[in-house]
């Protein structure tokens, strides 16, 4: 079974970075794919036509025109002591970076022979997608009292991303002893963060949420101890809950 992480850009101008995980080893990932044409190929270069499930940073089902996502709302509520607030979508918000890129990808898969499924019900082995979302995730599978602050926001120093990077490689190291568990490469874990600059920061960020994109379905196809808060009509989000 083949478990894949994509950390999807809401516009093709910013790269996408994908993870592929299979049984308890990160196996291949790539960090500056740009087409969803590059990010499928990718996908289906490292999966075949093995069973798999994608795990899909990145809304896939937006019906509202404006406002937020019922989902949308419901994680940030559950998350909220956590600050893992979900940001909230709609379509007018996203024509502005070119559209729905979540749901344009899903179609690809579909065609690639995928099913939407996030509920993961039978065939238990078969080829799925489903939206994620890795701050909530990473709150529950790591047992965090709130959400790393390694992305860029305003006000926030450069050395306290630095920090939270490290503790974000810790982290991830971690799960090689996890249930289930998980082997990140050390080339990636050993990273020195202090060193990237600009685009290079950023797709290692990319990279690293595509990583645990790809646990979470991996955590979720396992154990079963995950919730898909919404549906498929209205907008979901496949996570963890505490």
């Amino acid at each position: 079974m083949y478990f894949v992480g994509v950390d999807l850009a809401w516009s093709r101008r910013n790269t996408s970075a994908v993870a592929v995980a299979h049984g308890d080893e990160l196996v291949a990932w790539k960090s500056a794919l740009r087409s969803l044409e590059e990010i499928v190929s990718f996908i289906l270069a490292r999966a075949g036509s093995a069973p798999a499930f994608v795990a899909i940073d990145a809304p896939i089902t937006v019906p509202n025109i404006r406002g937020s996502r019922e989902c949308d709302r419901l994680v940030s509520s559950l998350f909220r002591r956590h600050e893992a607030g979900v940001y909230p979508v709609n379509r007018t918000l996203l024509e502005r970076y070119g559209g729905v890129r979540g749901q344009r990808l899903g179609e690809r898969l579909v065609k690639a022979g995928f099913e939407h499924n996030p509920a993961l019900k039978a065939p238990r082995r078969g080829r799925v997608f489903a939206e994620v979302f890795p701050h909530s995730a990473m709150v529950v599978i790591f047992r965090l009292d709130r959400t790393l602050k390694y992305k860029q926001r305003a006000g926030r120093c450069r050395s306290l991303r630095h920090a939270e990077f490290r503790r974000y490689q810790r982290l991830l190291h971690s799960l090689a002893g996890g249930d289930p568990p998980l082997r990140v490469p050390e080339e990636i874990l050993d990273v020195e963060v202090e060193r990237l600059r600009g685009y290079a920061l950023k797709r290692y960020e990319d990279l690293l949420d595509a990583i645990i994109c790809a646990y979470t379905a991996s955590y979720c196809w396992h154990r079963g101890e995950c919730a898909v808060v919404g549906d498929l009509k209205s907008g979901y989000i496949l996570t963890p809950l505490p």
